[in-house]
């Protein structure tokens, strides 16, 4: 084997892992943001009603998710000194941080204003964030052919992904009102500006140094049509794809009604930071655990119990009464920690359906395998806090004010039963994923082969 192939399946330092995962933190300064606080900041903030915020949030996420293969192809189609997926690390840092500030502006315009701006700074936001992240995760597919050193890179991911999520659910909470002394509108600006000058610095540090080291067999790039037809017939993406969708729209779900339940549910929205963050850091414990669950349960078989395990938790939060909050917290930590594998174990095999369609068509779109599966979970994203806003707007929600008992049952079914029920058909789904840990060591030495006899020609 060549010295290529060597550096390719060969160890990643430590370095180099943490590196990677410190851009998931500043990804999460913003994704956490719109999960878990976005919605409530339109409607009792920003000034818009709960039925015109979800409408605005499916429609906006669902253009942004077909800019995602869009963006895949550019990528995979992308020739620099700095590779193809790093630069757009280094160049959308700083617009990234602008479009963020303006998202979570609110200005003195009419209601109908108030719905233009959000709709337009909110697409801004998110096709700039797809510019950067498509790249960002496709790199994953790039630093190493080895599935379980796959599996470690892109578990410091989803911890720096976690992590940030902690200290964005945690200090939110906190800092919008220190910042703005009263005043949230203000808050929320001084706050993002924060946000978005420290994501922009861990952009910096992931860009500078990770090293892209995969190179396809095929260097002439074929037709971006040529790569989506690729995936339409490579069936394990396929269950991912479909796996992806169902996912988020549980944990979308989650978190957005989480500030809803604590606030107008539980009666003790001073709990609110304390809550999500907990739950964070149970889903970054979960991630850190990965390799060790994958050392010893195979992929498939594992990603099904944790997700069954999610759906019985989450059913079980809607019999919890609200002052049991004691009670409260150990169920969402418990499906933290289950739920927090998940992700590192999706991408993980989005990596491998990409090494998958290589060696069954001779060509690799790494890019466009994960923007597509990205596709996925933002059109699932929107379905869900399309159906909060929709729900709590059916129920009679009213911003700021005591809610009726429909509204406040509806709020408990969002964060546990609903949730719940998508979890289990999660695990469904997954029985039909066909990669196990035997076919891809074949794959990856059947690759291995094929480099080094395309490197002596």
């Amino acid at each position: 084997m060549n010295k290529h192939n060597t550096a390719a399946t060969g160890s990643i330092s430590f370095r180099e892992k943490v590196a990677y995962g410190v851009g998931d933190i500043g990804f999460n300064f913003y994704w956490a943001n719109i999960s878990a606080f976005l919605l409530i900041f339109y409607t009792d903030v920003f000034g818009i009603s709960a039925a015109a915020a979800g409408t605005m949030m499916l429609v906006t996420k669902i253009v942004d998710a077909f800019t995602d293969p869009m963006m895949g192809a550019i990528a995979d189609r992308t020739k620099s000194r700095f590779g193809k997926f790093r630069p757009y690390i280094l160049w959308l840092a700083l617009p990234m941080a602008a479009a963020g500030v303006l998202t979570y502006s609110t200005p003195d315009i009419s209601e109908g204003g108030k719905l233009i701006w959000a709709y337009a700074t909110y697409t801004l936001m998110m096709l700039i964030y797809t510019a950067i992240n498509i790249p960002y995760s496709a790199l994953s597919g790039v630093m190493t052919a080895d599935s379980q050193q796959r599996t470690t890179l892109i578990s410091f991911r989803f911890i720096g992904g976690f992590t940030g999520g902690i200290l964005v659910t945690y200090l939110t909470p906190k800092l919008v009102p220190w910042l703005g002394q009263g005043d949230d509108v203000l808050g929320w600006q001084l706050t993002m500006a924060i946000f978005g000058i420290a994501a922009a610095l861990m952009f910096l540090a992931t860009f500078w140094f990770t090293r892209e080291r995969i190179k396809p067999i095929n260097q002439i790039p074929e037709s971006a049509w040529r790569d989506i037809a690729d995936l339409k017939d490579n069936k394990p993406w396929l269950v991912l794809f479909a796996l992806a969708l169902i996912i988020m729209i549980c944990i979308t779900m989650r978190a957005g009604s989480g500030v809803y339940y604590f606030k107008y549910f539980v009666q003790r929205p001073e709990l609110v930071g304390e809550f999500l963050s907990s739950y964070m850091f149970a889903l970054a414990l979960g991630a850190a655990c990965t390799p060790l669950m994958t050392r010893f349960i195979d992929k498939k078989r594992l990603m099904i119990l944790l997700m069954s395990l999610t759906g019985v938790l989450s059913i079980s939060l809607y019999f919890v009464p609200a002052q049991q909050v004691g009670l409260i917290f150990a169920i969402n930590l418990a499906i933290g920690f289950v739920l927090g594998p998940k992700s590192p174990l999706a991408f993980s095999m989005y990596a491998d359906t990409a090494d998958y369609n290589e060696w069954r068509t001779g060509r690799r779109a790494t890019a466009m395998t994960f923007s597509a599966a990205t596709f996925s979970q933002k059109l699932g994203g929107a379905i869900a806090s399309a159906a909060i806003g929709w729900l709590l707007a059916l129920l009679g929600y009213v911003a700021n004010e005591q809610q009726s008992a429909a509204s406040q049952d509806g709020i408990v079914l969002l964060i546990s039963v609903i949730p719940g029920v998508i979890a289990l058909l999660s695990a469904f789904v997954m029985r039909f994923y066909s990669l196990n840990n035997q076919q891809l060591a074949k794959i990856q030495y059947e690759l291995a082969e094929r480099k080094a006899a395309a490197a002596k020609l």
